[in-house]
């Protein structure tokens, strides 16, 4: 689990070589304004594997797998004339 500091920017302002070095170190802060967060400053991750890599890895392991019918795609979904999704949609457009 990945450690967060909570600091108000003000703060953060005056101390903000110990805030970086802190995010160096691994941590996350969370920088709030008036008690509210507004900010996340988080470590810059190096050496992350591209998308392609990662789901190789993930369909090997068996977690997911090739879609049954590659291309195929469903058929739209047709909405009678007097049906209430139909209203609801037209409404929602036109609103």
């Amino acid at each position: 689990m990945e450690r967060e500091t909570v600091i108000g920017l003000r703060e953060a302002k005056a101390r903000l070589s110990e805030v970086v070095d802190g995010v160096r170190r691994g941590r996350t802060v969370l920088l709030t304004l008036r008690g509210r967060g507004v900010a996340r400053i988080v470590p810059v991750r190096t050496g992350e594997r591209p998308m392609a890599e990662l789901l190789d890895e993930l369909e090997q392991a068996g977690l997911i797998g090739p879609a049954p019918r590659p291309g195929r795609l469903l058929r739209p979904l047709r909405i009678a004339r007097g049906d209430l999704a139909l209203r609801y949609l037209t409404e929602d457009r036109d609103s």
